[in-house]
C-alpha cells in the first residue's frame, strides 16, 4: 500500500492507542441514575451501584419542577427547533432564559450555545484574531485550548494560577489588544484560579477576561467591577441540562450574535432543554437552591474538608494503575473514572470524584473506605 493509504493509517493510529494504554470506548453499560444509588441492587444481594461519575452536582436533571418544565416543553414545540436562532428557530423559552441568565449574573445580557464547548468557541473566535494576545492558563479546559486555536490569535500560557507571570504576559510588547482566559474551577484538580488578581491584571492592562465557570457550583461570585469581561457557564453543570450560555456587556453579546459562528450556523437548543434549565436556575436562585448548596458543602468536606469544589481528584500516577483502581471500585459498586493523557499531563493519572447533594453520608464514607484499602485518599 502507498503511503498515502487511509486503511493502514488508521489501523497504525488505533494500534498507537492501544500500546500506550488510553484505549477508550463508548457504549458501556451504566447504572440507570446520574448519581446516588440506583434503584436495584447489585445481584447477591450487594451494595447498590453509586455513581461518582456525574457532573449534576445539585442533583436537579431529576428534579419534579425540571422533568415538568421539560415535558411542557415537549408539548409545545415539539423536540427540536429545525433552524438556527437567527434563521427560524428561536422559541420564547430561549429569550427568556438569556434574560434569566444575565440577570443571575448581574450582566446586561446573555447568549444560549447549544453546548459549553461551542460557547468557549464562539468567544473565542470571536474577540481573538492576528491582532489579539489569547494570555490562557496552563490547566484550561480542552474547549479553551481549542478556542485559542480557532482564534488565530498569538496565544501565550501561563503557569497554571500564576496571576504575576499572566499579568507579565498581558503587558509584555506584542500585538495592540489582549484578553485572558481562565476557567474558574479547573475539572481535573477542582481548584480555584485566583480571579480577583487576575480581575485586577486584566484592569490594569485593559484586557478583556473571559471566565468559564461551568464547575463553580459553591461560588463565591467574583468581583468584576472595573474590568471588561465575559462569563461562560454550562447548563449541564449544576442546572442539570444542556448547553452553554455567554453573559456580559450587551455591545460585547451583540457581536457574539453576528459574529460567533458556532451560534449563527448551529441548530438552536432544543425548548426542553432550555425549559429545564430556566427551571433549574429558578431552584437554584430559591431556597431550596441554598439548601441543596449547603448539603453540597457538606458533602464534600465529608470527603475531603474545605476542598473548594466538588471536584475531588485521587492521582494515582501511572495510566494502567488508575484504571486498575477505577476496575477495583466498579466492583464494588462505586463508579468512578480513571482519567488518563491526554486529559490531564502524563504521570498525573488520577480517579476524578465528581460529588452531589444526592449522595449520603453512607455513600461517601464507602468511597473513602474503598480508597483507603487501596492505598489512596482524596487530595485536600
Amino acid at each position: 500500500m502507498g503511503a498515502g493509504n487511509w486503511d493502514e493509517w488508521v489501523a497504525g493510529q488505533l494500534a498507537a492507542v492501544g500500546a500506550a494504554g488510553r484505549w477508550r470506548s463508548v457504549g458501556r453499560s451504566v447504572p440507570p441514575a446520574p448519581h446516588g444509588p440506583s434503584p436495584e441492587p447489585k445481584a447477591g444481594g450487594a451494595e447498590p451501584q453509586v455513581s461518582f461519575s456525574s457532573n449534576d452536582y445539585l442533583g436537579l436533571s431529576r428534579h419534579p419542577a425540571v422533568v415538568a418544565a421539560a415535558a411542557a416543553a415537549l408539548d409545545e414545540w415539539g423536540t427540536g427547533t429545525g433552524a438556527s436562532r437567527l434563521v427560524g428557530g428561536e422559541r420564547p423559552v430561549h429569550v427568556a432564559l438569556e434574560a434569566a441568565v444575565a440577570e443571575w449574573k448581574s450582566t446586561e445580557a446573555a447568549l444560549l450555545f447549544p453546548t459549553g464547548y461551542a460557547a468557549n468557541l464562539g468567544v473565542l473566535s470571536t474577540f481573538g484574531g492576528p491582532d489579539v494576545r489569547v494570555v490562557s492558563d496552563a490547566a484550561n479546559h480542552a474547549s479553551i485550548v481549542d478556542g485559542c486555536r480557532l482564534a488565530r490569535a498569538e496565544v501565550a500560557v501561563y503557569d497554571h494560577g500564576d496571576a504575576e507571570e499572566a499579568e507579565a504576559l498581558l503587558t509584555a510588547p506584542g500585538p495592540p489588544r489582549r484578553l485572558l482566559v481562565t476557567d474558574t474551577v479547573f475539572s481535573m484538580d477542582g481548584d480555584l484560579a485566583p480571579v480577583e488578581a487576575l480581575a485586577s491584571a486584566c484592569a490594569r492592562a485593559g484586557a478583556l477576561l473571559v471566565l468559564d465557570e461551568a464547575h463553580a457550583v459553591l461560588g463565591p461570585a467574583p468581583d468584576l467591577s472595573g474590568v471588561t469581561s465575559l462569563r461562560v457557564a454550562t447548563l449541564s453543570k449544576f442546572l442539570g441540562s444542556l448547553g452553554g450560555v455567554v453573559a456580559g456587556r450587551r455591545d460585547l453579546v451583540d457581536l457574539l450574535v453576528n459574529r460567533a459562528r458556532p451560534f449563527v450556523f448551529t441548530t438552536a437548543t432544543p425548548p426542553a432543554d432550555a425549559a429545564a434549565a430556566l427551571a433549574a436556575l429558578e431552584l437554584l436562585r430559591s431556597a431550596e437552591g441554598h439548601r441543596r448548596r449547603t448539603a453540597l458543602r457538606a458533602n464534600v468536606d465529608r470527603l475531603t474538608p474545605a476542598h473548594p469544589s466538588p471536584i475531588v481528584p485521587v492521582v494515582v500516577g501511572d495510566e494502567r494503575a488508575a484504571v486498575e483502581a477505577a476496575r477495583r471500585l466498579a466492583e464494588q459498586g462505586l463508579l468512578v473514572p480513571a482519567i488518563r493523557p491526554p486529559t490531564v499531563p502524563p504521570g498525573t493519572s488520577r480517579l476524578r470524584v465528581s460529588v452531589s447533594t444526592a449522595h449520603t453520608p453512607g455513600q461517601l464514607d464507602r468511597l473513602a473506605r474503598a480508597l483507603a484499602d487501596l492505598g489512596l485518599r482524596a487530595r485536600p
